[in-house]
């Protein structure tokens, strides 16, 4: 589904990615920890295009997408949730659905307002409030029901756990894993270790944008030098 091979990336001079090289399956959830600072953003929106890439090359669906603009990337299947939200704040929540929607690009089922809603309850009891204002929480839960909208074939998460009160990230976990079970492939950035196990298949751990582990995160649990030196527990 996707595969970085050597990518290096970074903004004007300063060098942000070394060499970065990983891949989701199809169907499959990858999480990326590091403290802050680590390059997890940057490996997002490298994917995504919104940060060149210096080196290397991203490749998505069997074809080579480094070189491509964000918008086609975006087009091609690859669905990007920031860790800002940028839900628009004047239109209401439905209406921020409806700016996401795109045709499906495969044999699934469409996703739909009624779809989301049944993904995310909280947003059908809000559909005709303005986005802007509905909690921190329940914006997070938009952003990724708007990107849900436009059917990608993988979805990539950044800090979605971020500032939630517990019962929000309990209802978001549960949302994450039925979309796992319905197929949707998902590269996750993550500090919170627990929530990330619920979810995610492997882990892959940044320092200082050079991958320093890559495995399950069972042999991440188990590994107690790589939890205390890259992510600080």
């Amino acid at each position: 589904m996707l595969e970085l091979r050597a990518v290096c990336a970074g903004y004007g001079r300063a060098q942000i990615l070394f060499d970065i090289s990983l891949s989701v399956g199809d169907g499959e959830v990858l999480v990326l920890f590091g403290r802050n600072g680590a390059g997890k953003s940057t490996t997002l929106k490298t994917i995504a295009g919104l940060v060149p890439a210096w080196r290397g090359e991203v490749r998505f669906a069997d074809a080579r997408i480094d070189r491509w603009p964000s918008y086609r990337i975006a087009r091609a299947g690859v669905g990007y949730v920031p860790d800002t939200r940028r839900i628009f704040a004047d239109l209401t929540v439905n209406e921020n659905l409806e700016v996401g929607r795109h045709a499906s690009r495969s044999n699934r089922a469409a996703w739909t307002p009624e779809r989301v809603h049944a993904l995310f309850p909280n947003l059908r009891e809000l559909r005709d409030r303005p986005g802007g204002r509905i909690s921190g929480g329940e914006q997070q839960m938009l952003a990724i029901a708007r990107t849900l909208m436009g059917n990608p074939l993988l979805l990539l998460l950044d800090e979605p756990s971020e500032g939630l009160a517990p019962v929000l990230v309990e209802q978001l976990s549960a949302a994450l894993r039925r979309l796992k079970g319905e197929g949707v492939s998902m590269l996750l950035c993550e500090q919170n270790l627990r929530f990330a196990e619920a979810i995610a298949d492997r882990a892959c751990v940044l320092e200082g944008g050079h991958l320093r582990f890559e495995g399950t995160l069972a042999q991440l649990e188990r590994d107690a030098d790589a939890k205390a030196r890259y992510l600080g527990i």
